[in-house]
């Protein structure tokens, strides 16, 4: 059974809609046109026809973290609320499990009852124009002739006391048996059955029955019907000349009673008193609006359209307060943390890396499954009402040490993954323990450490999640803290993307292949660490709808001599180009220069010589890297492999290496 949070969440964004109208309706009450008064209640409509949340987006306020917020205080319920159907049917039958059930009952019974008064009022009046006589169609022929219109059934029937249509499909004319009717009122109901006025009162009418227990809603029902006539009014005068302008007004004046001006399926002339007196005050400032206001309106209505159909995207994670004591502040950051979904991979992957770097669980569960944030918010919990009193975002991600929040994280090999990415997530250590969080820590200014731990990232629904994979490993590198910024471009003493390999007669070579993705998370300040790329401090806000800004590639090569000690000493000079291969097996021209280098298309040379005072070990080694071409985002195309050429001895070889199995993606 369907609760009723989805319900609520509905009608809470019509209201803000509702409310909005209301406001500009007030404003441009006497300077824009009927059809405009009556039109852009089209918006509602669309609002109300619309699951309200779809995309991610809420209309003018942010409706959903109100509603999850409020449903997490009352219930502990920990999913995420989702309209999926303007109007909110039960998805199944069974006996009621909350107290949110039985309202939603209560608010069901409610609108089946009063969907049931309008088709019996309905049924009552199809009947009693049964009791009618088929009224002389001269009249009506006549009026609709002369300005234009449809003419269709009329039936004459007693006690009534003015004119209606009623129907949608098979309309009829109603007319008052015991008086003429007069050629205005004919053509005033003519007009509404051109307009299909009585669809949209039995439009009205559903929409008043599916949001009964909504008093708002009621009034822009009331108004909608009023401008309806009001319209029609326009379109009359439109039609009329002097002296009979003056007569229609009198004609309204009559007709401040009438019993069916509220039955669905229906338009009458007369309206109530009260709105008699406002449509006569309109006609006395009857005028036809110039040609320019139409433009107006439309520029107007597109305006007001834009936040209540379009809305916005929900905002960045709340955190509160951060106070251990403040559960309600919790209760709201969790509703966020399920709203503000994280709609891309690189924002997830953010979103995790960040909660490690702050231990925060509420970034934890932007980016989590929903099915795990009752266990999170359990664990931030018991860490907010345990003897520590820690505060109510805390989360042990397991990091064995001490993170620098100046570095940030580096997410190496990026790789596509049955829908999803994998990666491995790498955090530069401050303190590190290797003998487990009971121990002393490790530091050493000379020597970096660093952590990391296989994730995946993969869409579930409408939002990304990111899934640890395995524990931490920590790794000690030569590097020092301060170094740190070289880990863009690729480490060593990290695990590769793909590794390449080949063999000739007298070396054997082996490339590592690392790649780096990076989210623009540059804050400038004049403290901190100038190596990080472009920033010298690292911004630990998350970004649900952030992008990769770049991405590094990065190669580390060696070429080893196989043969025998005289061989090697017969090579003389060893020189050495490379480039990556692409799948069909195209390439760049192959290179040699002065010395090492390399270039932006991942090509690059080197050279080692016999002569000297330091003779040749048979080792050839070079490492660097480039940014990966095209946007970071695509899915990350690795080389098919890479041509090397050796010179040596007065000789070239060129060898293929090719990804060995378990070295590759």
């Amino acid at each position: 059974m369907t609760d009723l949070w989805s319900f609520l969440l509905q009608t809470l964004t019509a209201s803000g809609a509702a409310a909005l109208l209301l406001a500009v309706k007030a404003l441009f009450r006497d300077k824009l046109s009927p059809r405009w008064q009556f039109g852009v209640w089209g918006v509602l409509a669309l609002v109300l026809l619309l699951p309200a949340g779809g995309g991610g987006r809420y209309a003018l306020f942010n409706w959903p973290l109100w509603v999850e917020s409020a449903k997490t205080a009352l219930t502990g319920d920990y999913s995420l609320t989702r309209v999926l159907a303007p109007i909110p049917l039960p998805l199944g039958l069974g006996r009621p499990a909350s107290p949110a059930d039985l309202l939603y009952l209560l608010y069901l019974a409610g609108a089946a009852a009063l969907l049931l008064r309008y088709a019996l009022s309905y049924l009552r009046l199809r009947l009693a124009l049964r009791q009618g006589a088929e009224a002389d169609g001269a009249q009506i022929r006549r009026v609709a002739a002369a300005y234009g219109c449809r003419p269709c059934r009329a039936v004459a029937v007693p006690g009534l006391s003015s004119a209606f249509v009623c129907g949608v499909f098979r309309p009829v004319l109603a007319l008052p048996a015991e008086r003429p009717v007069d050629d205005k009122v004919i053509l005033h109901e003519l007009l509404h059955l051109r307009c299909h006025d009585a669809a949209w009162g039995l439009l009205i009418c559903l929409f008043r029955c599916l949001h009964w227990c909504n008093p708002l809603l009621w009034i822009c029902a009331d108004l909608a019907q009023n401008d309806a006539e009001s319209l029609c009014d326009q379109r009359v005068l439109e039609r009329l000349e002097g002296e009979e302008r003056r007569d229609y007004g009198r004609i309204l004046l009559s007709m401040a009673d009438d019993r069916y001006a509220r039955a669905p399926g229906t338009s009458s002339m007369a309206n109530g008193g009260r709105n008699i007196r406002a449509r006569i005050q309109a006609i006395a400032r009857f005028r036809r609006y110039p040609a320019g206001m139409a433009l107006v309106s439309v520029c107007i209505a597109a305006v007001l359209a834009l936040p209540a159909l379009f809305g916005t995207r929900a905002g960045g994670v709340v955190l509160g307060s951060r106070r251990w004591d403040d559960a309600l502040d919790f209760q709201t950051a969790m509703a966020s943390a399920r709203v503000a979904r994280c709609t891309t991979a690189a924002a997830a992957l953010d979103a995790y890396g960040k909660a490690v770097l702050d231990q925060n669980g509420i970034y934890r569960a932007l980016c989590a499954p929903l099915e795990e944030h009752p266990a999170l918010a359990a664990e931030m919990e018991a860490a907010a009402t345990g003897p520590d009193h820690w505060v109510y975002t805390r989360w042990e991600s397991g990091l064995p040490g001490y993170p620098d929040p100046r570095a940030g994280y580096f997410l190496y090999n990026l790789t596509p993954d049955s829908g999803g990415y994998r990666a491995l997530m790498v955090f530069p250590l401050q303190w590190a323990y290797p003998d487990g969080p009971d121990q002393p820590p490790a530091s050493d200014p000379d020597c970096l450490w660093l952590a990391s731990r296989p994730v995946r990232a993969e869409r579930r629904e409408d939002r990304w999640v990111v899934l640890p994979q395995e524990a931490f490993t920590l790794t000690e590198t030569s590097r020092s803290l301060d170094d740190g910024g070289w880990l863009v471009w690729g480490d060593a003493s990290l695990p590769s993307a793909a590794i390449y390999t080949a063999e000739t007669e007298q070396f054997r070579l082996e490339l590592h292949y690392q790649t780096v993705h990076v989210l623009d998370n540059a804050i400038q300040s004049q403290t901190g660490l100038s190596w990080h790329p472009g920033a010298s401090a690292f911004d630990t806000a998350v970004k649900p709808y952030a992008r990769f800004a770049r991405a590094y590639a990065s190669y580390s090569f060696t070429a080893v001599f196989t043969g025998n000690e005289d061989q090697r000493a017969a090579l003389g000079e060893v020189r050495y180009a490379a480039v990556p291969l692409s799948a069909d097996g195209s390439h760049p021209a192959l290179k040699y220069g002065a010395g090492s280098g390399s270039s932006s298309t991942g090509a690059f040379w080197g050279n080692s010589s016999n002569s000297g005072p330091s003779p040749w070990d048979g080792t050839l080694s070079d490492g660097g890297g480039t940014y990966l071409g095209g946007d970071p985002n695509d899915t990350p195309v690795w080389p098919a492999g890479y041509l090397v050429e050796l010179t040596a001895g007065g000789t070239s070889r060129q060898a293929t290496l090719l990804p060995v199995e378990g070295g590759a993606a």
